[in-house]
């Protein structure tokens, strides 16, 4: 089976215009260049960005000798309510936004012939999302032939049997009897396969190989001799080639799947395990947005998003609210970062009135089925999530749908745990009318919208649901949701669905975790939504008890819509704490949106026992003691930085993280003070501030010196530098270069400001930003303001860019920086 390119001669535009639309490359995000303004029915959930339908149309060719043929279409992602056209005849419709889908296109097509393919995708029934959705053709589209004798799409499934012996079981499906030809290579090996169906594969490289006759559906065993198993610290990958030679007719078929030799298991006596091992969750719940780049999906954006995650302590992601991207899904596998798969945010009840629950009860079967044909394969993925905080489970027809959905799962892959992400408080509450999701309150929140538009002045909207605990936990903290999860009422409210699941998903249960174990002997806990607070006293409980088997924070990376919700700024870079207009992004990464890590990050690996040196971090010393907008999902503010010009004399906080018995705190070689640390990893201290250099030193009981850290001022010059995070780049790849205000040792100066206008040669701007939750000019111009210092660009390389390089240059019209990156 082929797969070819289709992402290319696309054109779009709003399905109310005329005209032949613009030319557009995918993937295509087409609601990120869209205007926000209080006119949005979308609001704060959405980033404030209008919503609109949008028409995709391409023209292309099918020779002549495909007639006969195999020929489908995939649609890794299109958001959403998607009609796919082929000669103006309508092929397929799939209304949820997030699922991988597939296309025959067979009987639609003129051979040696044009052809047309026009997809509609629809965002103008606002408000459908709590999130920023994106819209129109946001993941990459494929074109697919075979010869009629051909091995099934996605009809080939490996599983691990055992690993010692390793021991991986191939179920394949095909169209008609034929033989099966198999080999097993290593990914690693540099081998080129051959062309399947014209040449026998090599035997260079293969590790096990096998030739087994098929009716048309095929199960073989085979032992992999000195296997490389795929752990997250040995991510270890082969690949699966099978040509299949139809009984009758010449023409072969051939496909291959990438796939890792592991095992996974869940009891009360091991929790989570993988190969036999103990592995406790380090986890991050994301969104799917790629920051400045909007909702498209880029290869390159999705691996750094994993590999920024992974360096910063975290082993395993949360798919928040929805089935992630293949390309994630092979970053995760190629790094090691272990997955949870989440399928929905809603069942039957509407959070907003457009969303998915129109279309739930006809199509989540399908979307399932979907979810789990995409993910099988990858070794990264270890547990499905059937949804996210539904209140549904707190009533019997949705305890009853949870058993339903639970069992649906096992049935297509049995390998694999099932949870779900339950807001304990949220069900209790909400089941006694406080706060509570309903079909009528989102019918009227939506009328209430439609009606504003057109009018000037702010929209009063009675929160519910997720942005009623938002709320209520900003002006409370993040005690409020945590302490309420004790009350009894919790426990009836939340037991019947948790037993009709493998695993039970606790969002900010924290304080029930001791309890529970001793009452529920046979329940898996996972803190599958958490606090960065609580990364200290999840990982000391999950120490001592399996049972307890991971935390997923809220949230890993920032991520656009949801505005404010996790975020702590001052009126200097936002004018108002209103989350309107103008606001963005959630600012609840301990990861920001350009993709830096946050001292919350660092108070994570410190937590995680991940880092061996104290993490010195300073609150904005220009802001000490000034009002911030509220939230509970932030713990900090601070900035690792002791650069913070002009405050000479004032008062700073600084923290300090350290696993350690003492800290002592240094200021220009004096000591500034010291404190103990018991039953915790982190502690403040106040200090005036004064440049020089700040230092920590940590001790252990004895009172022995652990180790130690410091931070530098920046000296006085400033320049502004351009600084990729790769040297190089492929022709048509993606590279990603800091903007930052520096000195000459590149020390970051985080409050020097100016707006910086980016230019760049032999490549395409498609991203530029920076981290501040406030943002009112977007990512789609050539035009940033910094934030603490910094920015982001995000460049693709000219196709054609042969041996010349990218050149990015960046002048705020005083200051200049310039970068060369090489095309490779």
């Amino acid at each position: 089976m082929k797969r070819l390119d289709f992402n290319r001669g696309w054109t779009y535009r709003r399905m109310q215009e005329e005209g032949p639309g613009k030319e557009v490359r995918l993937p295509h995000d087409a609601m990120i260049s869209e205007k926000r303004t209080e006119d949005s029915a979308g609001g704060i959930n959405t980033g404030w960005f209008e919503g609109y339908d949008y028409i995709y149309e391409k023209e292309f060719d099918v020779p002549k000798e495909y007639e006969g043929h195999y020929v489908s279409f995939e649609f890794e992602g299109v958001y959403h309510n998607a009609e796919i056209w082929l000669n103006g005849e309508k092929a397929a419709f799939r209304p949820y936004g997030y699922s991988d889908f597939y296309v025959d296109a067979s009987g639609y097509l003129k051979y040696g012939e044009k052809n047309q393919i026009r997809v509609i995708a629809r965002n103008a029934d606002q408000p459908n999302s709590r999130w920023y959705s994106g819209a129109g053709i946001y993941r990459p589209v494929w074109m697919y032939t075979a010869p009629a004798g051909h091995i099934l799409q996605n009809g080939i499934r490996v599983k691990t049997i055992s690993t010692s012996p390793a021991v991986i079981e191939a179920e394949i499906r095909t169209t008609c009897p034929g033989t099966l030809d198999i080999r097993i290579i290593p990914e690693k090996e540099e081998q080129d396969p051959g062309e399947y169906g014209n040449e026998r594969h090599s035997e260079a490289g293969v590790v096990a190989a096998v030739q087994e006759h098929t009716d048309g559906a095929a199960t073989v065993r085979l032992t992999v001799p000195d296997a490389r198993l795929w752990t997250v610290d040995t991510p270890d990958l082969y690949r699966l080639y099978a040509v299949f030679t139809p009984q009758e007719g010449k023409e072969c078929d051939s496909q291959e799947i990438t796939f890792g030799i592991r095992t996974i298991g869940w009891d009360r006596g091991n929790g989570f395990s993988m190969n036999g091992e103990r592995v406790i969750l380090r986890g991050a719940c994301i969104h799917h947005d790629n920051g400045v780049l909007g909702a498209c999906c880029y290869p390159e954006a999705e691996e750094r998003k994993i590999r920024i995650l992974r360096e910063n302590g975290y082993n395993a992601i949360r798919s928040a609210h929805n089935p992630c991207s293949k390309a994630l899904l092979d970053a995760c596998d190629r790094i090691g970062m272990l997955v949870m798969d989440e399928f929905v945010d809603v069942w039957y009840i509407h959070k907003t009135e457009y969303d998915y629950v129109n279309y739930f009860n006809e199509w989540w079967k399908q979307d399932l089925k979907d979810m789990v044909r995409k993910d099988f394969n990858h070794p990264c993925v270890i547990m499905y999530s059937t949804g996210n905080e539904v209140s549904e489970t707190a009533q019997p027809k949705g305890i009853k749908l949870t058993k339903k959905m639970t069992e649906y799962l096992h049935h297509l892959d049995e390998t694999r745990p099932v949870t779900c992400g339950i807001n304990i408080f949220f069900n209790f509450l909400s089941s006694i009318g406080f706060g509570v999701y309903s079909d009528k309150k989102a019918k009227k929140e939506a009328e209430k919208a439609a009606k504003h538009r057109g009018k000037n002045g702010k929209k009063k909207e009675k929160a519910v649901g997720s942005q009623f605990f938002n709320n209520l936990a900003g002006m409370f903290g993040s005690g409020f949701m945590k302490t309420g999860a004790t009350f009894y009422g919790c426990d009836a409210k939340t037991r019947d669905a948790f037993a009709n699941m493998d695993i039970a998903g606790y969002n900010y249960g924290i304080k029930r975790y001791r309890h529970d174990l001793k009452k529920y002997p046979d329940r898996l806990i996972l803190g599958s939504e958490t606090f960065c607070s609580d990364a200290y006293e999840f990982w000391e409980m999950a120490k001592e008890n399996p049972r307890i088997i991971g935390d997923f924070v809220w949230a890993g990376m920032d991520y656009l819509g949801e505005v404010g919700v996790g975020s702590w700024e001052y009126r200097d870079y936002a004018p108002d704490f209103a989350h309107g207009p103008g606001w963005i992004t959630a600012g609840s990464g301990r990861i920001d949106l350009t993709g830096k890590p946050l001292a919350e990050a660092g108070y994570t690996k410190t937590a995680f026992e991940l880092t061996d040196k104290p993490v010195i971090a300073v609150r904005p010393v220009n802001h000490t003691d000034e009002k911030h907008s509220p939230s509970a999902w932030k713990m900090t503010n601070a900035v690792e930085s002791w650069s913070w010009a002009g405050c000479e004399g004032k008062k700073a906080y600084v923290e300090v993280y350290a696993r350690a018995a003492k800290i002592d705190l240094f200021l220009n070689g004096r000591l500034i003070g010291s404190r103990e640390l018991k039953n915790r990893c982190d502690t403040t201290f106040t200090v005036e501030y004064r440049p020089g250099r700040l230092e920590a030193v940590a001790y252990d009981d004895s009172g022995r010196e652990i180790s130690g850290n410091a931070l530098e001022t920046a000296g006085s010059e400033t320049i502004l530098q351009a600084v990729p995070e790769n040297k190089s780049v492929r022709p048509d790849g993606l590279c990603f270069i800091r903007l930052q205000y520096t000195d000459k040792a590149g020390t970051v100066k985080p409050l020097d400001r100016g707006i910086l206008h980016v230019n760049v040669t032999n490549g395409e701007l498609l991203g530029l930003g920076n981290g501040c939750p406030y943002n009112e000019t977007g990512y789609c111009g050539d035009k940033t303001d910094t934030y603490f210092g910094e920015a982001l660009a995000v460049v693709r390389a000219a196709e054609d860019a042969g041996a010349r390089p990218v050149v990015v240059e960046v002048t705020d019209g005083v200051h200049t920086g310039l970068t060369e990156i090489e095309v490779e």
